[in-house]
């Protein structure tokens, strides 16, 4: 049977080790035309190796073109023509990336996604938004080719403030309320509000792209410190920030909630000078899986500095790019004066669509369906890992709201090597270093398990797989 040496782990995964032997072999002659290869499970077996990653360097041979396959009798070298094989200058290397390649999911051998934010396709209330869809397109054509104001068509505002006074117990007017395509165009939106020449705090860990996109929209940024009570207001005072972007119902990554005496601590600073502002990103606090939503940081600010911004991206779908802030009263005129001439980024169609949905009563239900539904997930998911021995010295916390929690595992690899090994099983991972500024400052072994894309039916495959890369240390 074929064997092959495998080098270190930096010089590429198993896979694509495995897939570069075979393809030279091919190549080369030493693998004969019709040559039938190995099984996947005996081939996996004779190599040390799981089937998982010989299947994989299998689908991709076969995909493009140097071996295929026969229905029920395996896997055959395919004929090739040799004659043109390092022929020409540059031969052997990839050709550049098409621009239509780039959009493709990062690795088709994923078999086990627990690092997806997306949520399963079977959550979207279908059947409702198409009944809304075609009342709408019935009742209200005229609105639908109508310019819409720049904040959001009137009654989806109206919709939503009622929705967080019923839900999050918070008061908002509609005209505080500003809607937008994603809250990447909201962030743009309050560098113009605020200022390009201040400086904005972000969290470490924290959620890369905001430090991104207030850095693309020309500010400063500084990276602030978290502990266990949330980002540090004493880091805060000493770099002098001017805003700081937190996320206090529930800190993405570590799931940690803000407490009281922490959120009073920033009120103060925010009160301490002219043209302070906090802005509280509730990006998931409807998904909170254990008791109600803790109580938002801008309902107990008597000073009107917090700016709050949520989405529906994490309720409805990620693919609905809707969301929407709740601006200080002074932050909401000046918006209105001098960007109110913008045109809401978000269709009409899509706004009186989703205003029917929550005035009727239907995303409330929604959202208590997918609690319902993540909640028994959720469960599911500790319970396998609980019972399984292969988690045996693991410990799992902030696992009370959001869609993912923390698994401290105790591995003795690096956390690159555990990735590089998930994906040798077929799962995909990230681990709570790959939110840090400095990597290194992380404690290593952490992993965030996401489960908003795993269903109850792949459970048990998914942590009987993530176990076996576990137990290989």
């Amino acid at each position: 049977m074929l064997t092959y040496h495998f080098r270190n782990k930096k010089e590429g995964s198993l896979y694509d080790q495995l897939y570069a032997f075979l393809k030279e072999d091919i190549l080369s002659g030493r693998l004969e035309a019709d040559y039938r290869l190995p099984s996947r499970r005996a081939f996996a077996r004779n190599l040390g190796i799981s089937i998982v990653t010989v299947e994989t360097a299998y689908e991709k041979l076969e995909a493009e073109g140097y071996i295929y396959s026969l229905p029920r009798k395996g896997f055959y070298v395919s004929r090739i023509d040799r004659s043109f094989v390092g022929a020409g200058e540059g031969a052997g290397e990839d050709p550049p990336v098409p621009f239509s390649d780039l959009d493709r999911k990062e690795d088709d051998r994923i078999v086990y996604d627990f690092a997806s934010s997306s949520t399963l396709p079977e959550l979207f209330p279908f059947t409702a938004w198409a009944r809304i869809m075609r009342s709408v397109i019935s009742d209200q054509s005229r609105e639908l080719v109508e310019r819409a104001p720049g904040g959001g068509i009137r009654s989806l505002r109206e919709a939503i403030a009622a929705h967080l006074l019923e839900f999050r117990g918070m008061q908002a007017s509609p005209g505080q309320i500003i809607v937008g395509a994603g809250t990447e165009y909201l962030y743009g939106l309050i560098l113009q509000l605020l200022g390009r020449d201040r400086l904005y705090a972000v969290e470490d860990p924290g959620y890369s792209k905001i430090a991104r996109i207030y850095r693309a929209g020309g500010t400063g940024v500084c990276h602030l410190p978290v502990d266990r009570e949330g980002i540090s207001v004493k880091a805060l005072e000493e770099r002098g920030a001017d805003i700081v972007h937190i996320s206090p119902a529930h800190h993405f990554p570590t799931g940690t909630v803000m407490p009281v005496s922490r959120r009073y601590e920033l009120l103060g600073w925010a009160c301490a000078r002219e043209g302070r502002y906090i802005i509280e990103d509730d990006y998931d606090s409807e998904l909170r899986m254990d008791g109600r939503p803790v109580p938002t940081l801008r309902s107990m600010d008597p000073a009107d500095r917090v700016i709050y911004v949520n989405t529906f991206s994490k309720t409805l779908a990620s693919t609905i790019r809707i969301s929407y802030m709740v601006l200080p009263v002074k932050l909401a005129e000046r918006f209105y004066r001098e960007l109110g001439f913008y045109s809401c980024t978000v269709s009409s169609f899509q706004q009186y669509t989703l205003a029917r949905f929550i005035s009727s009563g239907g995303f409330g239900s929604h959202i208590n369906r997918m609690r319902r539904y993540y909640r028994k997930v959720r469960d599911a998911l500790l319970h396998e890992i609980q019972a399984s021995p292969a988690f045996s010295g693991c410990r799992i916390t902030e696992e009370e709201a959001g869609l993912h929690f923390l698994l401290e595992t105790g591995t003795s690899l690096s956390d690159r090597e555990l990735k590089e090994r998930a994906l040798d099983f077929g799962i995909r991972i990230t681990c709570l270093s790959d939110y840090f500024l400095d990597p290194s400052d992380a404690p290593g072994g952490i992993l965030l398990v996401s489960y908003s894309g795993i269903r109850p039916e792949e459970i048990p495959g998914a942590v009987g797989a993530l176990g076996q890369v576990l137990s290989l240390q």
